[in-house]
């Protein structure tokens, strides 16, 4: 059934308009009764029927609400040490279709590409997009946020009092010993393409992070979430 993004609304009726209009209308050319799923991207679906359909407005009326599905019950946000473009557009596609809750690109001593003011900004503004869509297209319930670029130490105050986990390619636990079925919010840390620098990883220890392994293969950095992201997910109930 197509799903797509609303606005929250009250009522038993409301309107789609826009892309998601056109794209009913004239792209997949629904029918007056058809039926569609609208999510208000705060974890509520509405099982809706077309109603009317006029020049740029689909109008439908609620049949069900529910809470989607979809959503796993284990809050994952990935701080990532920031990549080239196309890498890190790759992890938030992936990783929004795996089921993160959060994004938030993180810029480490070896990272190569420095992002600041107007470029950061139009670089958020492009990501938030592919998350949409992304989210869109494998049915979750909400539409993940990418943050802004912070700091090394933004990052290190911001996850002060949170479950932290730090992938390292220089080992570290096993990841079946961190997580389980009752872990429901988990911070994770990945490095950018050159890696941690040794005073961040020791930063981070100092922080209260948990350093963590993917086995004894180096992954590249818009591979390294993914894996981490799907055991975090299997470990924790979410992958059933």
């Amino acid at each position: 059934m197509p799903r797509f993004f609303v606005e929250p609304f009250d009522g038993d009726t409301t309107a789609i308009i826009g892309q998601d209009a056109h794209h009913i209308e004239r792209v997949l050319r629904m029918q007056v009764g058809e039926n569609v799923t609208l999510c208000d991207a705060h974890g509520t679906d509405y099982q809706c029927t077309i109603a009317a359909i006029n020049d740029g407005e689909v109008r439908v009326s609620v049949t069900e609400r529910a809470p989607s599905a979809s959503e796993p019950n284990t809050q994952v946000v990935l701080y990532q040490g920031l990549p080239k473009s196309e890498k890190m557009e790759w992890i938030i596609q992936k990783c929004v279709e795996i089921g993160i809750t959060r994004i938030v690109p993180v810029m480490m001593s070896r990272c190569v590409v420095k992002l600041d003011g107007k470029d950061a900004a139009k670089k958020q503004a492009r990501w938030q997009k592919i998350a949409a869509g992304a989210a869109e297209q494998s049915g979750r319930g909400i539409i993940p946020e990418v943050a802004m670029p912070i700091t090394f130490e933004q990052m290190l105050r911001d996850t002060a009092d949170q479950f932290t986990v730090t992938f390292y390619e220089g080992g570290g636990a096993a990841l079946d010993t961190l997580v389980n079925t009752d872990t429901r919010n988990v911070s994770m840390v990945i490095g950018p393409e050159g890696g941690f620098a040794l005073p961040e990883i020791e930063k981070l220890e100092q922080n209260g992070a948990a350093i963590a392994t993917l086995g004894k293969r180096i992954l590249r950095c818009e591979t390294a979430p993914m894996v981490a992201l799907s055991v975090i997910m299997q470990l924790s109930g979410n992958m059933n």
